[in-house]
């Protein structure tokens, strides 16, 4: 048996490789008609002004569903637009992101293209090959850990789910308040203060108060030095949290 931190990513892997076979059946059908929130649309107005007014909404929920999903909120009740749009984004962004990993494992074990199927048997394929990996690629093996955690938690807050934000050691370098907190899901660490804001100016906190500066996992050994804390306890924490999550 294969060990060593190749073996670990593509154990852990599995765990969200199972949650996403279980959880993406549930996520088509939402999708299904008769869904809560599908009949409630009112009809469609076929005045030219009334229909761009309804696109001009419509565009508006989609962004605000993508915008809340970023920072870990869960949708709240059913929206106007036709379609759950959170929901038909995160199936093709989990579909598409499902055959484009297949396709790379494959591609890398030299086991030529793939035959179509379903997500859930794409899945259970990859899962097949996982030791294989480890054996050979660990930098695959990190990669297929990312893609596969991040595709089952987008699943997972499509159905509801929100994320857990982890407390951080150490205080913000922008207001010095104890208000980090790491999004797992996101591997980011953000200042929660309502009031903080940066110098940065490619950062868009000072333009929209409901933004919060963050830090990339790139980042994390600077904002360790400016803010007190441990990059390697950031680490940390944020794979704790997902090892609690796949349990």
């Amino acid at each position: 048996m294969t060990t060593g931190p190749a073996a670990q990513h593509t154990a852990r892997a599995a765990r969200w490789i199972d949650i996403l076979i279980r959880q993406f059946p549930d996520l088509l059908d939402e999708l299904a008609p008769g869904r809560p929130g599908l009949s409630t649309r009112p009809h469609t107005p076929s005045a030219p002004a009334a229909l761009q007014a309804l696109a001009e909404r419509d565009l508006a929920e989609r962004a605000d569903a993508l915008r809340n999903e970023q920072r870990g909120i869960a949708p709240l009740g059913a929206g106007s637009a036709p379609i759950r749009l959170h929901v038909s984004d995160a199936i093709r962004d989990i579909t598409d992101g499902v055959v484009e990993l297949e396709e790379a494992v494959r591609e890398k074990l030299r086991l030529g293209r793939a035959a179509r199927a379903p997500v859930p048997e794409r899945l259970r394929r990859i899962a097949e090959l996982l030791d294989d990996v480890a054996a050979a690629h660990p930098v695959l093996a990190r990669h297929i850990l990312d893609e596969c955690r991040r595709m089952a938690r987008r699943c997972g807050r499509a159905l509801g789910d929100s994320e857990t934000l982890v407390r951080v050691n150490g205080r913000c370098p922008w207001c010095d308040s104890v208000s980090l907190r790491a999004l797992p899901a996101w591997r980011t660490v953000l200042c929660v203060n309502p009031g903080c804001r940066c110098a940065d100016d490619g950062c868009d906190c000072a333009a929209d108060p409901a933004h919060r500066h963050s830090w990339t996992e790139a980042g994390w050994a600077q904002l360790a030095a400016d803010s007190g804390a441990d990059a390697d306890e950031i680490a940390a924490l944020v794979d704790d949290s997902d090892d609690a999550e796949a349990a």
